[in-house]
């Protein structure tokens, strides 16, 4: 990356946002996402989460600053020094999960997940489920609220809210995480290898209809959802190196 490098800044509609781009703009030019080196997101963890579904695909890094509620994935925003920042920054390379998605209708649709993949009820119904990992089935069937796929750097949202657990940055592993089972009582879930084909049939399909949700894209009545890790597509994101991503996955194991 050279000395000063060609970013393309982009902003969260909140005010805050809006404002931090008409400054960084204003001190660093204006450039396309497929014209510059770096891409600078100014806003939440649900802006980043926006700006790698729609520009991850360039294999461009990303450096965010917190510019809004929620910024796990964010660095802290100030406007000077910035090419210092992104030159030092240190780099954490994630890979998302892919979402295949069969309907009532008949269609499949895939989606990425750089969170996680959540199956949920849609009605007051339980959703009833079973679970098959590279093909064997593991849970003949989960009476729940719904369950959970999350990567590493999602483990931390909404995975550890369902009492998940955390997992290292790196460590090749993903959570499966059930949300308020009722059936089996004891389950807690599992941590799988990334490599692991997640299977979810969905056993009741009409009287207690699922849907899934992979990141903010929802898919409705669905009948099966295959996870598996994507093995062609990795984003990386650029971190302050007093507040990288290991370090923050890491604190949040201790936060009482």
């Amino acid at each position: 990356m050279s000395p000063s490098p060609r970013i393309a800044f982009l902003a969260s509609p909140a005010p805050e946002a809006q404002q931090a781009l008409e400054t960084l703009t204003a001190l660093h030019g204006r450039h396309a996402p497929d014209e510059a080196e770096v891409l600078c997101a100014l806003g939440g963890d649900g802006f980043m989460l926006h700006t790698l579904h729609r520009h991850g695909s360039q294999g461009k890094p990303v450096y965010g600053m917190k510019l809004g509620t929620v910024g796990f994935l964010m660095n802290q925003y100030r406007a000077d020094g910035l090419l210092e920042r992104i030159a030092n920054a240190e780099p954490a390379k994630l890979r998302p999960l892919e979402m295949h998605a069969l309907t009532e209708s008949g269609a499949t649709i895939a989606s990425l997940a750089y969170n996680e993949v959540s199956l949920l009820r849609q009605t007051r119904q339980a959703a009833h489920l079973r679970i098959d990992l590279n093909g064997q089935t593991r849970l003949d069937e989960l009476i729940c609220d719904g369950v959970l796929t999350a990567t590493p750097a999602g483990s931390t949202a909404y995975n550890f809210s369902a009492h998940g657990p955390i997992l290292p940055l790196g460590s090749h592993t993903i959570a499966l995480t059930p949300i308020a089972p009722f059936r089996p009582r004891r389950w807690r879930g599992a941590i799988l290898r990334a490599d692991t084909e997640v299977r979810f049939q969905v056993l009741d399909p009409y009287k207690r209809p699922v849907s899934v949700t992979a990141d903010s894209h929802e898919v409705r009545d669905v009948l099966e959802v295959t996870i598996r890790e994507s093995q062609d597509r990795t984003v990386t994101l650029l971190f302050d190196p007093e507040h990288n991503l290991e370090e923050r996955i890491l604190s949040e194991q201790f936060v009482v």
